[in-house]
């Protein structure tokens, strides 16, 4: 696997591989790789001759300080754990490569990002479309692979492709769920032993939800349901429940008579989760 610290590399390397025929898919992440991770390799994989991967830690995304100094990181196990995934090349930039001295150009999809979750993390989407449009134009893929997990996040990086005409497709990738439900995600590590067993409240929540989407109940009533179940976990402090149309993002009302998507995002102790579902009558 060839580790590029720079522009100038990763772009090299990408062009030996196009010099060769081979098409080119891209998985971003901020590192503390888990199976969820992985999945979004093997999907890239599947589709691509050739599979790049990034670890940055993108500090612009973080509204807290804190946060940002709390987020795992284990270079030497995400590097072992990308070779066993036979990915070809990792982009292992600093801070400064992707953010130089005097940098002022900011991305922004103006309405999802600061929508839903982007109301719970001002600035938050802000910070993600800004490093995966300089991520995009640095390697240059055929294709990018995002989970599920992050819906909002998944539309917001579609719109941001689309409007600034990315020759590029996104992919989303479904949703890797440890044995008990929980989704998986970086931020799991940082649950207590009691959050980590009530944090599972959420994935239930979701599967009663399903259940109750074919029933002909309404958005409004529906969204009852679902904060009721969560606030019957005491650990869980709920930010936020919302029904929308799939794509856009916008407020569902009224009964269910398509595919809607749910997202919920909740904290346990210091630690905000999130997770969605996509529900039809």
């Amino acid at each position: 696997m060839d580790i590029c610290n720079s522009v100038a590399e990763i772009r090299k390397t990408v062009a030996r591989y196009r010099a060769a025929g081979e098409t080119v898919g891209l998985v971003t992440t901020m590192g503390a790789l888990h199976a969820g991770h992985l999945a979004l390799m093997k999907a890239a994989r599947q589709n691509h001759d050739r599979v790049v991967a990034t670890i940055f830690v993108n500090p612009t995304q973080f509204g807290e300080v804190a946060d940002l100094a709390h987020y795992p990181s284990d270079d030497a196990r995400d590097i072992s754990l990308l070779k066993g995934e036979q990915v070809d090349a990792l982009f292992l930039p600093e801070v400064d490569t992707i953010y130089p001295p005097g940098d002022e150009t900011i991305v922004e999809t103006t309405e999802l990002a600061n929508a839903l979750h982007g109301k719970v993390r001002p600035g938050h989407f802000r910070g993600v479309a800004t490093v995966v449009a300089r991520l995009f134009n640095i390697a240059l893929p055929d294709a990018a692979y995002f989970g599920e997990k992050d819906y909002q996040q998944l539309q917001v990086i579609r719109r941001m492709a689309h409007d600034l005409h990315f020759p590029l497709e996104v992919h989303g990738v479904p949703t890797v769920r440890e044995a008990d439900g929980l989704a998986m995600s970086s931020r799991n590590v940082r649950l207590g032993p009691q959050d980590r067993r009530a944090a599972v409240i959420l994935n239930q929540a979701l599967d009663e939800a399903e259940q109750l989407a074919k029933t002909g109940i309404s958005v409004e009533d529906l969204g009852t349901a679902l904060r009721t179940r969560i606030k019957t976990e005491p650990r869980a402090i709920l930010r936020a429940v919302d029904i929308v149309e799939a794509q856009t993002l916008s407020p569902a009302r009224g009964p269910i008579e398509r595919t809607l998507a749910i997202m919920l995002s909740a904290e346990f102790g210091s630690v905000l989760l999130i997770d969605q579902r996509e529900v039809s009558p």
